[in-house]
């Protein structure tokens, strides 16, 4: 329980750092793009080994295949609404919706994984992913959409408050949940991130930086990819 606790506040606390920097600060462009695109690559590599890889191999194609479809599809359509809704201003909420959306089943992914001893890799790339996410997410919210900022951190720190409870839920329900349905807990959370990575961080982080992001997402890529060594 208490290792559970403390992935979880491994998981939100630097998305409250992130939000808090991105509410009082204006970063430069090339930082905040470096810093998504980085943050991209550590999530390529969580999705690809700690999430739809376990899932696929205990379930198969048909349930992990229908599980990432059915979490990316959630993200889609919900940032679809508020995008239609808000105009294209909607990134900062869009953002954070993707914190929620795919942070929700990677914390209770990750909270799983510890009664085996893993999460390392997913800690890293969920901590390294919310700290671009929120800073983003707060700083366009201040800008696009004049948020005051004691509203906009009580946002994200209720946000962060969800993604500890769902670790430690995570992990005290994970002795009565089957291993089919924590691969599709897992294989949802993978699709949920690549909609994210896809609509959002990504393209964001090349609109502010530029051609170049690329090699800050490669860099992401190989910090996670050789933690899982």
């Amino acid at each position: 329980m208490v290792t559970a606790l403390l992935y979880g506040l491994g998981t939100a606390v630097p998305l409250l750092v992130g939000a808090a920097i991105g509410l009082r600060w204006t970063l430069p462009r090339a930082l905040l793009a470096s810093l998504m695109a980085f943050g991209s690559g550590t999530m390529i590599a969580a999705v690809s080994s700690e999430l739809f890889a376990p899932a696929f191999h205990q379930a198969g194609v048909l349930i992990a295949g229908a599980a990432l479809f059915a979490g990316a599809g959630v993200y889609v359509v919900a940032s679809h609404l508020i995008e239609t809704r808000l105009g294209p201003a909607a990134i900062g909420w869009a953002l954070m919706l993707g914190t929620i959306l795919d942070g929700v089943p990677e914390n209770t992914a990750l909270g799983v994984s510890l009664t085996s001893g893993g999460g390392l890799v997913l800690l890293v790339a969920v901590a390294v992913g919310n700290v671009p996410e929120a800073i983003g997410g707060a700083a366009l919210m201040r800008r696009e959409h004049g948020f005051e900022q004691v509203r906009a951190f009580g946002l994200w720190a209720a946000t962060g408050a969800v993604l500890v409870l769902v670790t430690v839920l995570g992990n005290s329900l994970s002795d009565n949940l089957s291993a089919t349905h924590i691969s599709a807990v897992q294989a949802f959370a993978g699709g949920a991130t690549i909609a994210v990575l896809a609509d959002s961080l990504m393209p964001e982080a090349y609109r502010e930086g530029g051609w170049w992001v690329g090699m800050a997402t490669a860099a992401g890529f190989l910090v996670a990819f050789v933690l899982q060594g």
